[in-house]
C-alpha cells in the first residue's frame, strides 16, 4: 500500500515539474505578440480611441522589439524582465521594464504582457506619458 502511494507522489511530482518546466522554458525563449489593433487609453484606463493597424512586438530577457503599422520601429534594452505564466501564452504574466527609443526619442517604458480568460494583452506605460496607456490585444502569442 505505502509503494503505491509513493509511486503515485513520484508521478504526480514529475508531471508538475514537467508543467512547471514548460511554463519557464517558455521565459527563456524569444516570444513574438501580434495584434491587429492598438487601444489608447486615458489614465482611467478608459479607451479614448482605437487605431486598425499591425503591431508586432517581439521580446526576450535581453530587448524589445516593437513594429507598428509596418515602417515604425520601437527598440530598446531590457532593464527588468519577470516571467510567470502557468500556462504558456495563456495564463501569466510578463512585465518588461525597458528604456525604449521611439526615433530620437527615449521614454522609460513598463510593458505588462498578461494572459487571462483566454485573452493575452500588451500594455505600454511610460514615464514621459503619465496619463496615457497603450493597449494590444493579441492574435497571435508565440
Amino acid at each position: 500500500m505505502k509503494t503505491k502511494r509513493t509511486l503515485k507522489t513520484i508521478i504526480l511530482s514529475l508531471l508538475l515539474m514537467a508543467a512547471g518546466g514548460t511554463a519557464f522554458a517558455q521565459c527563456d525563449k524569444t516570444a513574438t505578440f501580434t495584434a491587429s489593433a492598438t487601444n489608447y487609453l486615458n489614465d482611467k484606463g478608459v479607451i479614448e480611441r482605437t487605431k486598425d493597424e499591425e503591431t508586432v512586438v517581439t521580446f526576450d530577457k535581453k530587448a524589445i522589439n516593437i513594429t507598428t503599422g509596418g515602417s515604425h520601429e520601437l527598440t530598446g534594452a531590457v532593464k527588468t524582465y519577470t516571467c510567470n505564466w502557468a500556462a504558456p501564452y495563456k495564463t501569466g504574466k510578463t512585465v518588461i521594464t525597458t528604456l525604449i527609443t521611439d526615433g530620437g526619442r527615449d521614454m522609460n517604458a513598463t510593458i505588462t504582457i498578461e494572459g487571462k480568460d483566454g485573452k493575452v494583452t500588451l500594455t505600454f506605460e511610460a514615464i514621459e506619458m503619465p496619463n496615457k496607456k497603450i493597449q494590444l490585444l493579441a492574435d497571435k502569442f508565440e
